[in-house]
């Protein structure tokens, strides 16, 4: 190495042993073979005073590395965003259109950062200025961009949609003082936990979740956020320990752990209410109509559940009349449109789910009396029916078994799976080069432990996650043991009435007379087991399994449906002392 270069400096590097230093803008040396910076640094003398002077400079950038743990210099929302690119490339593997992520997902993600003042901006607003050090005039942007026109904003795919990260961050925050980064690998991590915790919209791991899920809302993609978060569950979505695949010079420790490392299932009610006040936060125009062709329309996926629900496809004419009763199909009804305070925001499969609850009330009342009435009934008009004609009958008591059956069994597998889950990222985090040999040898350790324990005990680990599948129970009609019901008939139920089949069942009770004001309790209407027939609670039940949801969300929907539907004329509580009158076939 020329001495001039460098003014006799002649220290190895410590990460390739090569004595080839330069210098950088700063006055600090880097290794011209592997490009590694470090702390020491030299006052750079003016040329003119030194003549023929040949000092090598690399420019500045956001890829800077420290001393504390030898990586880059990264923003909390540069891994935000590198979960998102990993979450819709995921997405698109299951088959969702790949404009989502250039197109739709990255401009939500664009949009967000401007608009909460991270990146695309002159500064960051807020407590973050104070932090920050004056930023040079080559770094910062010379204007704010204008807000581009929404149509426009989601409709043009530019020439750097995609999702990865750049130095559009650097370049809109500035410099980053040395004192916010000392408790975590990032340079912003502990300026992002101590900011203000009132803040609603602060990026977090299940807001990942509720851009995609608005950004499959838009392309309305047959995905409902229940099927989301289950696949985000079952391993197919990157969310737990989705920090694992950052590059490795991204590293992550102290307060990282506590922005990106998630413990807990993800929410329902989280992700949807925050996508929600996403979709207003950005000003985002009214969402494409839902229209009778869509998988989200509540007639497209009342079949759906009916199919998973082992249930007759006969009551889907039901859960139809139903729908155009309450005026639930319309456009405008299903349709989101952010800033909308006085529309109601529709769950979509909660809402199938509610409307075929409501059916089954409808036809069985469900009051742990009168369903079982119906089935000897039902039985009855059976042994009368010729063989042959209409297909078999429904019996409301036998379908119970059945579902009883596998759902304790699906059940059981669910909690023991979740239980077993292990919150641990595969892939060992590594803070520096000398601490990486020691954490792989204790990790083996741990794995080959792991294995002899498990061929001690006789325990089989899964070979794999299993594919994806929208429907999580499967029945074919060509078994023979009698255990579907898809192509049973509800004749045995019903009664012709001016040319009209009709329900047997006349009554129906409300599972309240009166809704809460969702403003003051935050519920339209509250759930306990104890106080509604155990009949009722195992339907709420299997729909609840189905849709990885808690019972009391379909019970509050329910609520609204009969409200709607009969406008709070019938009774309150099911009548016990009711008999059935038999009719002559």
């Amino acid at each position: 190495m020329d001495e001039e270069d460098a003014g006799g400096f002649d220290e190895r590097c410590a990460q390739c042993s090569e004595v080839n230093w330069g210098l950088t803008d700063g006055g600090r040396f880097y290794c011209r073979t592997c490009h590694n910076v470090i702390e020491r640094t030299r006052e750079v003398v003016s040329t003119d005073v030194i003549p023929n002077a040949r000092i090598q400079t690399i420019s500045k950038g956001s890829r800077s590395q420290k001393k504390t743990d030898e990586g880059w210099e990264w923003y909390v929302c540069e891994g935000f965003q590198l979960v998102l690119k990993q979450q819709a490339e995921a997405l698109e593997a299951l088959g969702v259109c790949p404009q989502m992520k250039d197109e739709i997902l990255c401009n939500f993600w664009r949009r967000y950062l401007q608009k909460s003042q991270q990146a695309y901006c002159n500064r960051p607003a807020g407590e973050t200025i104070k932090a920050l050090s004056v930023c040079d005039s080559s770094t910062d942007m010379d204007s704010e961009p204008e807000q581009p026109s929404l149509l426009h904003f989601l409709s043009v795919s530019e020439s750097d949609g995609d999702l990865q990260t750049d130095c559009s961050y650097a370049s809109s925050v500035g410099k980053v003082s040395e004192s916010t980064s000392v408790c975590s690998g990032s340079v912003d991590g502990s300026l992002y936990v101590t900011k203000n915790r009132k803040d609603k919209l602060r990026m977090s791991m299940p807001m990942t979740l509720s851009f995609c899920y608005m950004a499959l809302l838009w392309l309305k993609e047959p995905m409902t956020l229940s099927e989301l978060l289950r696949f985000v569950v079952e391993g197919h979505i990157p969310y737990f320990n989705a920090y694992q695949h950052f590059p490795e010079k991204m590293k992550l420790y102290g307060l990282d752990l506590r922005i990106f490392c998630v413990e807990s299932w993800p929410v329902y009610e989280e992700v949807y209410n925050k996508m929600v006040e996403l979709a207003a936060f950005l000003d985002l125009p009214r969402f494409p109509d839902i229209t009778d062709n869509c998988f989200l329309h509540p007639n497209v996926l009342c079949m759906k559940y009916l199919m998973e629900a082992n249930l007759p496809d006969e009551l889907h004419n039901w859960t139809c009349r139903v729908v155009k009763k309450t005026s639930m199909g319309e456009a405008d009804f299903l349709t989101l449109t952010p800033g909308n305070k006085s529309a109601r925001k529709v769950k979509y499969d909660v809402l199938a789910a509610a409307v075929i609850v409501v059916v089954l009330k409808l036809l069985f009342l469900l009051d742990d009396h009168y369903e079982w009435l119906l089935s000897d009934f039902s039985s009855e008009r059976k042994k009368n029916n010729k063989e042959g004609e209409g297909g078999p009958y429904f019996e409301f008591k036998k379908w119970y078994k059945v579902i009883k059956c596998t759902l304790d069994v699906e059940q059981k597998k669910l909690d023991e799976e979740k239980a077993k889950y292990l919150w641990k990222c595969e892939k060992p985090l590594f803070y520096s080069v000398k601490k990486k040999s020691k954490i792989l040898r204790r990790r083996q350790m741990v794995e080959n432990l792991q294995n002899q324990f498990g061929k001690l005990s006789g325990s089989v680990r899964p070979a794999g996650r299993p594919n994806p599948s929208s429907f999580q129970l499967s029945w074919s009609e060509e078994n023979t043991d009698g255990s579907c019901f898809h192509g049973h008939s509800l004749k045995g139920i019903l009664q012709e009435k001016h040319g009209l089949l009709t329900a047997i069942n006349t009554d129906y009770w409300l599972c309240t007379d009166k809704l809460c004001n969702e403003k003051l309790c935050g519920h339209l209407a509250h759930y306990r087991e104890e106080d509604f027939p155990k009949s009722y609670h195992f339907v709420l039940r299997l729909f609840s399994f189905l849709l990885r949801i808690q019972p009391s969300s379909i019970h509050e929907e329910v609520c609204v449906i009969e409200h709607k539907l009969f406008n709070k004329k019938l009774y309150k509580k099911p009548k016990y002392s009711r008999s059935l009158r038999k009719q002559k076939t």
